[in-house]
């Protein structure tokens, strides 16, 4: 839960505390007013400096440096709270008993929206059909969403509504899974089910700021005071975080992502980094390909072990280049999707034509997942941002193992790329997985997926790695030089925990309370 500070000129915190500070690592006092840390030390020190300060005596636990989500969809993680929640699926038939409790609880005709299904929780080898889902929901259309959010699985009467039909084309960058007889089948893969989505009624402004407000709650709820969120919303959703931000509202520090389709819109605006608020557009989100569960991630040869192809190519490294460098002109940052290792070797060749220009503006590129690498890359994500999402090799070991067995010892490399120079900050990819902070620790340093097998055992990370990584990785990343360390001058925000990967709650002092 998260905790407030009194309402006092002071503070005085007394914990066992780790800096993330070179110069000081450790410490058991810290000193805080006005939002700010004021002074770390010893107590005796620090009641020195401020005999008066209100004292609070958390002596039995660790502070550190507050935590940041370094890849959220924050919005759509908000709406998904209220959503048909199919993680942990274990059976079709499983998916039919929650989706037939929904509509019987959903008025006749409205849509019902979900996911968090994977194929190999499902026992599924193949994609399942439509007819599953009309079986138990013939009256509502239906669209449930994979976990990676990269395959859309439709009922009848959604992709009836839709107009989708055996003439109708694959999109650029998307696919209409068919049936022998053309017909489609209910699976709509990357861009493909936006031919669908594009068919829900858009939620209200009301319905947005709520979920903003959910999604934000919750995070903060979990021990975060802070969120990087992607650009994989509607425009929409990061209006609302500000709002949210503006009103005072808003529990956490936000950096966003603009899709690039809206750069133009960006220039025009001048939008970007600096605003100084708890809300700020920073990045600029590209997507090189899709996702591992949906066979869609950008492969080299010989590609996916079940013979489902390649995967799918979305942006080119051509349009990461000429946009990538439009976007540093703004002093925006590039940010990649890519989970295959041909998407990370492609955006890896785009981002050496940027680099030069990301130095001269002090700005470092990144990537987003980076899950399925080849060993020649690794050495080439020096300086460069990996954002990664522990939690989701739990899921992915045993997929991993039996898709990609020529890439099992460089998926999820956390240990090799932290030795090559790259800087790591750790998300969840929320709803895509839960912001499971004591998960994803437990993913990164035991590697243990759900299968009870370890992934790539040597590529483990210690606690004080993944507490980098979820803090002063994540604030260096976009140029919070005040974020992830506490020092004088640091902004007020920390976690404090039972004991470090365990229980943590957040505690924040604001200008208004400290």
């Amino acid at each position: 839960m998260s905790e407030s500070s009194p309402t006092a000129d002071l503070t005085l915190i007394l914990a066992r505390t780790l800096t993330l500070n070179e110069r000081m690592p450790q410490a058991e006092a810290v000193l805080v007013g006005a939002g700010r840390v004021l002074a770390v030390g010893s107590r005796e020190e620090l009641h020195a400096l401020a005999p008066r300060a209100t004292l609070l005596d958390h002596r039995d636990s660790l502070l550190t440096p507050g935590l940041t989500d370094a890849h959220i969809h924050l919005v759509g993680y908000g709406f998904s709270l209220g959503q048909l929640n199919l993680h942990g699926c274990g059976s079709v038939s499983e998916v039919q008993r929650r989706l037939a409790e929904r509509a019987a609880a959903t008025p006749a005709g409205e849509w019902v929206r979900g996911g968090g299904f994977l194929l190999s929780e499902l026992g599924l080898t193949d994609f399942p059909d439509a007819a599953l889902l009309d079986a138990v929901s013939p009256l509502h259309p239906v669209l449930l969403y994979s976990r990676d959010l990269h395959m859309g699985w439709a009922n009848s009467a959604a992709l009836e509504r839709a107009g989708i039909h055996a003439a109708t084309p694959d999109p650029e960058g998307g696919r209409i899974v068919r049936r022998p007889d053309g017909q489609p089948s209910g699976i709509l893969l990357e861009n493909a089910a936006d031919l669908l989505a594009s068919h829900i009624p858009a939620p209200s402004k009301a319905e947005t700021l709520a979920a903003a407000r959910r999604g934000a709650d919750d995070l903060a709820a979990r021990g975060y005071v802070g969120a990087h969120t992607m650009a994989f919303e509607g425009p929409e959703a990061p209006h609302a975080l500000a709002t949210l931000a503006a009103r005072g509202e808003l529990p956490l520090r936000i950096w966003a992502c603009l899709p690039h389709d809206r750069l133009p819109l960006a220039r025009q605006l001048g939008l970007g980094p600096g605003s100084g608020g708890l809300f700020e557009f920073g990045g600029v989100k590209f997507f090189a390909d899709g996702a591992l569960g949906s066979r869609t991630a950008l492969l080299h040869a010989p590609g996916f072990a079940d013979g489902s192809g390649t995967g799918i190519a979305l942006d080119s490294p051509e349009l990461i280049r000429e946009l990538g460098r439009e976007a540093l002109a703004l002093a925006l940052i590039p940010v990649t999707h890519a989970i295959g290792d041909r998407a990370n070797t492609e955006v890896l060749d785009a981002y050496d034509t940027l680099r030069d220009l990301a130095a001269q503006k002090g700005l470092r590129l990144r990537v987003e997942h980076a899950q399925h690498l080849r060993p020649q890359d690794i050495a080439r994500f020096s300086g460069l941002t990996v954002s990664a999402q522990p939690i989701h090799l739990q899921a992915d070991g045993a997929m991993i193992r039996r898709l990609l067995p020529h890439l099992e010892n460089g998926s999820y490399a956390f240990a090799a790329l932290k030795q090559a120079g790259a800087l790591l900050a750790f998300g969840s990819d929320a709803p895509v997985a839960p912001p499971d902070v004591q998960a994803s620790f437990a993913a990164a340093t035991t590697r243990m997926a759900d299968d009870g097998i370890p992934l790539a055992p040597h590529e483990a990370l210690s606690a004080t790695d993944v507490l980098h990584a979820f803090t002063r990785g994540p604030a260096l990343a976009v140029g919070w030089k005040d974020e992830g360390i506490i020092a004088a001058g640091a902004r007020s925000a920390f976690t404090l925990w039972d004991e470090l990967g365990g229980n943590c709650r957040a505690l924040v002092f604001k200008d208004s309370e400290a």
